[in-house]
């Protein structure tokens, strides 16, 4: 299964024998609160997830959106229906940086089929398709979460890329110079990481742009094929995009991803002997 799928695809495969497995992820860290965003509307059959409590651990040490336990993860993904060795299509508000966390999830958990909506709820919806106010009945799945499939960063893993290869950091620019930090105790940067903030991903409609579009962002970031490159956020959320956008580009591939730092800023700053950067 490609990682982006269309509005279009989609629709024609929820018509179709063995339909995707169709999860709403929508979450923003200004609110209002996720499922009252799938309670107003949603993708007919869209089973909601929420990031926080299913797809993120208790925040802590590990950062404030922990890599949940697989066994929770598991149970998690069980209740909202997916399947074993059957497809699953994630969508968030729009611009596919939440639904990329699922994503990531689900290939990091060993469940290769697995794509973003290509414009979120927000595509789906200007295109006059179908909304649904019901929560539709699930049947329980059987998916079997084994963690591995997808590398991850400690912080000195990541401190070592920044210095040899290329550590890309998705936050937005003022954060990552250190002028501004809404969230987490430091601002700045890892030494020697590049900023690639996630929104530069998309065209003006808000859709992802394509591979040669990607792949001369990418190269011009210095990420190129076949060398190593990882991703990072404030809380190792929105950095799954970036994962998911070196693919789409082509520097990467699904049998060699990129990298993910878990833990990203939220992390990287509990600890005070870290070294932070400031500025471009």
């Amino acid at each position: 299964m490609e990682p982006l799928i269309s509005t279009a695809a989609l629709a024609d495969r929820m018509v179709r024998p063995r339909p995707p497995t169709v999860l709403d992820v929508r979450w923003s860290l200004a609110g209002p609160p996720a499922r009252q965003l799938y309670d107003a509307g949603h993708l007919p059959a869209a089973a909601f997830v929420d990031l926080e409590t299913d797809l993120a651990g208790e925040p802590g040490a590990g950062g404030r959106h922990p890599l949940p336990e697989p066994a929770a993860l598991q149970e998690a993904l069980r209740r909202v229906g997916v399947r074993q060795d059957h497809p699953v299509v994630a969508y968030d508000a729009a611009d596919g940086s939440i639904a990329a966390r699922l994503w990531w999830l689900l290939r990091w958990a060993g469940h290769s089929e697995v794509a973003v909506l290509d414009g979120g709820f927000a595509a789906w919806q200007a295109e006059g398709r179908p909304i649904s106010t019901d929560a539709p009945p699930v049947e329980p799945g059987d998916v079997v979460v084994r963690p591995g499939a997808m590398p991850v960063l400690e912080a000195d893993e990541a401190a070592t890329l920044a210095g040899g290869g290329v550590l890309l950091d998705a936050r937005a620019p003022e954060r990552f110079r250190g002028e501004t930090e809404p969230m987490d105790p430091r601002a700045g940067h890892i030494p020697g990481a590049v900023n690639a903030p996630f929104d530069r991903h998309l065209d003006a409609d808000g859709r992802w742009l394509d591979q040669g579009e990607l792949a001369r962002h990418f190269a011009g970031l210095g990420a190129r094929p076949g060398e190593p490159v990882g991703a990072y956020c404030g809380s190792g959320v929105s950095a799954a995009s970036v994962v998911l956008a070196l693919e789409l580009a082509g520097v990467t591939s699904a049998d060699q991803p990129a990298a993910l730092y878990a833990g990203s800023w939220s992390h990287w700053c509990t600890d005070p002997s870290r070294p932070v950067a400031t500025g471009q």
